[in-house]
């Protein structure tokens, strides 16, 4: 969505002055030709957001050692259900802020705490919206992984909590603030491609088979009720910790969330829609047989009206890449088509396939790098939400744009399991007519565990 809030623009001036052409250092974040003090002054780092962690294993660890990095942080407390997890995030933290963070093994716990500023969710997908909720109900603000939800209905409650307790929320799609993405999204905007009508996403990767989970005893590092948390309580097996739950429907969302989130995010953003009218999926899971419920194969189509529309490609378990790139979105215009690359990059082409003007990237990334792909890149959306808390900046990503993005992957897998079509209101794109799709819109709740504003 273009922005028509007023900060924008002072924002853009600042990522242009210090960001454009440069390259964060990755261990201790100076850009270079500023000293310590400039930085110190252009970031506040004299007034430190204090941070708890809440799921600090593989991607929760990469984000706390981002946020330790940052002058202007300091992670206070470190929450995981897995006792070893929290223990190398704990030793992690200190090493890079020479400050040992409290280890709060229960984040509701960590909430107490007046001096806590915000709460980091990189929890399973299951506990995303419910930990968010309860943060902005102790008057905490969220940086929140993506999806921001499980389901629509919980992404509609965290709108709802953000304008009734009116805290930051930002959710982790982090290519909002990669400089030249945005560039990219401007180009578009600005008719680089002329009239874009349509865009196509995807992601591809090579996930091998989880097997077939067996029932076994919880092992004494985890609380497992605490790790099931709101959703209704299964058996313990051990093909599903630490990253399999997201394929399966309990506890996760599949590779349409999982990845998916981050390219239906920029395609709503260049091609400027918000809800769509029509919904189509189809995938399933192809290319193994085993315990994983989620597709591994699905192309998720989706119109807004009758001038602009977009598909979304997921395989994980074949890495053909599309376009010469694991991830990416490319928009089609009437004079032409924009690449946004896996990395901070974009090309654009006429419509001969020439490229007329290519922005190259100028950092390290990993696609398919599950815990870190682009921490100094990453820095830049987490800088965004620390000046939402102290400035009042407008946020790359506040939580109505998260939910609208995250809706729509969950459209896209409603659709594939409720008979491959939807219609929705292009108001607030909720389901018409479809009483089977419509139970998808929410879930069950382990009874007590329900989220509520």
């Amino acid at each position: 969505m273009k922005s028509t809030d007023q900060t924008a623009p002072s924002r853009r001036d600042f990522i242009q002055k210090t960001l454009l052409g440069t390259a964060l250092v990755s261990v201790g974040g100076i850009l270079p030709g500023f000293s310590p003090k400039s930085y110190a002054r252009i970031l506040g780092a004299n007034e430190k957001v204090r941070v708890g962690m809440m799921g600090v294993n593989s991607r929760g660890l990469a984000l706390a050692s981002n946020f330790a990095l940052q002058t202007n942080c300091e992670v206070i407390s470190v929450s995981d259900v897995d006792t070893r997890a929290a223990d190398k995030c704990l030793t992690t933290v200190e090493g890079i802020q020479k400050a040992t963070p409290k280890n709060q093994p229960d984040f509701r716990k960590a909430l107490e705490n007046k001096d806590m500023d915000a709460l980091v969710v990189a929890a399973p997908d299951h506990w995303h919206a419910p930990a968010a909720i309860l943060a902005s109900k102790a008057g905490k603000h969220v940086y929140l992984e993506k999806p921001c939800s499980h389901n629509p209905h919980e992404g509609e409650l965290l709108v709802a909590a953000q304008k009734k307790y009116k805290n930051v929320i930002q959710m982790g799609n982090q290519r909002r603030s990669w400089p030249n993405v945005a560039k990219g999204i401007q180009e578009v905007h600005n008719g680089a491609i002329g009239r874009a009508y349509f865009a196509k996403g995807w992601y591809t990767n090579n996930r091998p088979s989880i097997g077939t989970g067996s029932q076994v005893p919880v092992p004494a590092w985890l609380n497992y009720d605490l790790w099931q948390g709101p959703a209704p309580r299964m058996p313990y097996k051990d093909n599903i910790l630490h990253y399999n739950w997201h394929w399966f429907w309990h506890w996760g969302t599949g590779e349409a969330l999982n990845n998916g989130t981050h390219m239906l995010d920029l395609m709503r953003w260049g091609l400027d829609v918000t809800y769509p009218t029509n919904v189509t999926s189809s995938g399933g899971r192809y290319r193994y047989k085993d315990d994983w419920q989620t597709p591994d194969t699905q192309v998720i189509s989706l119109e807004f009206g009758d001038d602009k529309a977009m598909t979304w490609e997921g395989r994980s378990c074949n890495g053909r890449t599309v376009e010469g790139n694991s991830v990416g979105v490319i928009f089609y215009g009437d004079a032409g088509s924009l690449l946004i690359e896996s990395g901070n990059a974009y090309k654009i082409f006429d419509l001969e396939n020439k490229v007329v003007k290519e922005v190259k990237n100028d950092f390290q990334i990993d696609a398919r790098n599950k815990m870190n792909p682009s921490q100094a890149l990453d820095a830049i959306h987490i800088q965004n939400f620390f000046d939402g808390i102290k400035k009042g900046t407008a946020l790359t990503s506040n939580i109505v744009g998260g939910h609208q993005s995250t809706l729509l992957a969950q459209l896209g897998n409603i659709a594939l399991r409720a008979g491959g079509v939807l219609h929705t209101d292009p108001a607030n794109g909720h389901i018409k007519n479809n009483p089977e799709a419509q139970k998808l819109w929410q879930r069950t709740y382990q009874k007590g565990w329900e989220p509520t504003v």
